[in-house]
């Protein structure tokens, strides 16, 4: 680090002024007088860490290595966000929605934070997943029928994810949705300024598309059984989601005015939510308590009653009824309580920051402890300040106090809602318990995915639904099912880069040879190590890297004094220009960006680019080992890390 340097502009210095890893006469012997080693360059790949976080396993590197231009479509004309679109999909359906709601683990473990600021992957994810809705680019179909035939059951992001593969596979697929719209969560528990709807639909219809069959208002339990489920399907998929929100564990709770934040949110995105209460508590801390204060601002309360807003214009519709009512409508005060520190809360920055602008006040440090009511409706919450003893609340003597209120929802968890018919599905939590390749204990041709599991992120549940669905169709196909990879993500596999450019090796003629460097059945000094290990950012030249400011969307601010009714969405999506700038600020750790560092520093000219004509992603440039003294300086000018010293060490 440049000592004199903006601490706002970092950079990354590995030695300061003067000082080096050699020493003159190391460096005489090691490159002038060695004639052999026993180490020399290998290209090793190995899994970025963002797309290690990342748990539907996008192959973030890869995508954003087209966004720069570096990886160029294979078929000619094809525009770079088609191909990008393509790379997306290969592990998440649905990049236009989760570029908006997705927290971003990935952003959090990119290596480029050791440098100045990390990229913006979720803005590229948006926008090219907006491109593709834009451009109506269609998901790939079954290059030929299975015969077999798969039900899912529940039509959320694990499910809707599990049922493209499924498909893509060439299995017939039925998924069984409860609901009268597919979804789940992310229609159902995400307010639209959040998840515009539009963009959602079209996603969910480019998986319908390619022959996916969907029954709804149809709960399996009690409509469908699961006999019958076992009888005419040959493997079936539960995705059934937390459906039911958990109540507060503490004395009063069961009184008119408490309510879960599961149930606020579903019946405010099903339409039937035009009002609110003029004080209400919120009790949490994740990003769904935001969410239902953020939308209890935007309701507001109905303080005088105007013509439509009477019983029995239900039948207007949300739209019609807010816009007849906002008039008659004041502002809600909304309190947000959480056990823990405000910095500690996990619910994301970004949406604390824009519930803090919109008015709703955040109390944190703060435990319920009973809730007060008054001819069985709720009048108060009685609580206290606390720290956290790990995960839990330790109260402070002396602190207690009470917030007044009209309503109290809980968003403190979820379950799953296993009764009528799915008992024996219940692991004795609320939860379907499974084993390490996603099958169901005790059930053949069972799997499961998704919040029933446990409760997490959406992008947890879409790479719930892609494992398994691998999983599926390993079981169908008869094979044994056997165990994951430690690094279980979409991989870029070198073999299916040469296949898509016309460069895969030749036949093995399976006959013993002696010295293969020249043969042309194999893919020389590589190693594939991207199932097992996860590139750190102390094994890159990150001195390469110059600061380069990260391209922010840009985002609708709403004061408190404007929040009522407004229901707009608050991200603005990159521009092309915006999102190849970020595409460049990738490190590509773990994978060659052509950087030519090696070829230009190798003191004896060991390394050299592979010819023109052969070259694809990974295989950019090779060594002469006859030349190769084993240095190591390629390794150290190395800014991805994809160069290590190797062959006996």
């Amino acid at each position: 680090m440049n000592e004199n340097a903006n601490p706002k502009k970092l950079t990354f210095r590995r030695y300061k002024n003067g000082d080096s890893m050699w020493k003159w006469d190391d460096l005489q012997e090691k490159i002038f007088q060695a004639d052999k080693s026993h180490k020399c360059p290998t290209y090793i790949h190995r899994a970025p860490p963002c797309q290690a976080g990342c748990p539907s396993g996008h192959d973030i590197r890869g995508w954003l290595a087209i966004a720069r231009g570096m990886d160029k479509p294979p078929v000619a004309g094809q525009a770079w966000q088609e191909y990008a679109f393509n790379r997306m999909v290969e592990a998440n359906p649905f990049p236009s929605v989760m570029g908006r709601v997705c927290p971003a683990p990935c952003e959090d473990g990119c290596n480029r934070n050791e440098v100045d600021e990390f990229v913006g992957i979720n803005a590229v994810e948006q926008y090219v997943g907006d491109w593709a809705i834009d451009n109506g680019l269609k998901l790939t179909g079954p290059a030929q029928e299975s015969g077999k035939s798969v039900a899912v059951v529940g039509g959320g992001p694990a499910g809707l994810a599990a049922a493209m593969f499924l498909r893509r596979s060439g299995h017939a697929v039925t998924i069984f949705e409860a609901h009268d719209r597919l979804g789940g969560m992310m229609r159902f528990g995400i307010p639209g300024y959040r998840t515009p709807r539009d963009r959602l639909d079209a996603e969910i219809n480019r998986i319908l598309d390619t022959g996916v069959e969907a029954k709804l208002n149809c709960r399996v339990g009690t409509d469908v059984t699961i006999d019958e489920l076992e009888a005419k399907y040959d493997a079936i998929f539960w995705a059934l989601g937390a459906q039911k929100g958990r109540p507060l564990p503490v004395p009063g709770w069961d009184v008119e005015g408490c309510i879960t934040g599961v149930e606020f949110l579903d019946a405010f995105n099903q339409g039937w939510v035009f009002s609110t209460a003029p004080r209400v508590i919120v009790v949490g801390g994740g990003d769904t308590s935001i969410d239902v204060a953020s939308v209890a601002r935007r309701l507001g309360h109905i303080s005088a009653e105007a013509h439509k807003d009477r019983s029995g214009s239900e039948n207007l519709g949300f739209a019609a009824h807010d816009v007849a009512g906002t008039m008659a409508r004041g502002g809600v005060q909304a309190t947000l309580t959480s056990l823990f520190p405000m910095s500690q809360m996990t619910a994301a920055e970004r949406e604390r920051e824009d519930a803090l602008r919109e008015g709703v006040d955040i109390r944190d440090g703060v435990m319920p402890l009973e809730v007060l009511s008054e001819n069985g409706k709720v009048t108060g919450l009685r609580m206290c300040q606390c720290t956290m003893k790990g995960m839990v609340p330790m109260p402070t003597e002396g602190t207690e106090f009470v917030l007044e209120c009209d309503m109290i929802v809980s968003a403190i968890g979820q379950m799953g809602d296993l009764a009528e018919g799915l008992e024996s599905l219940d692991n004795g939590r609320g939860f379907i318990g499974v084993d390490g390749v996603y099958k169901v204990k005790g059930k053949d041709k069972h799997f499961a995915g998704g919040d029933v599991l446990r409760p997490h992120l959406l992008t947890t549940a879409i790479g719930h639904g892609r494992i398994a669905s691998q999983v599926i169709d390993e079981f169908l196909a008869g094979e044994s099912l056997e165990k994951r990879p430690k690094v279980d993500v979409n991989q870029f596999r070198l073999l299916e880069e040469l296949a898509q450019r016309g460069l895969e090796p030749d036949p093995y003629d399976h006959l013993q040879a002696r010295g293969t460097s020249s043969a042309k059945y194999a893919v020389h000094n590589y190693d594939d190590r991207a199932g097992s290990h996860v590139i750190p950012h102390d094994d890159l030249f990150k001195g390469h890297f110059q600061y380069d400011a990260r391209e922010h969307r840009q985002e609708i601010h709403i004061d408190a004094a404007n929040v009522i009714g407004n229901f707009d969405e608050r991200i603005t999506g990159l521009t092309e220009e915006q999102a190849r700038h970020e595409g460049k600020r990738c490190m590509s750790c773990g994978m060659c960006f052509e950087c030519d560092n090696c070829v230009v520093f190798c003191p004896q000219t060991a390394v050299e680019r592979v010819p023109k004509k052969e070259r694809a992603l990974g295989r950019y440039v090779t060594t002469d080992y006859a030349k190769c003294i084993g240095c190591h300086i390629c390794k150290d000018v190395c800014p991805t890390g994809y160069i290590q010293m190797g062959l006996g060490e």
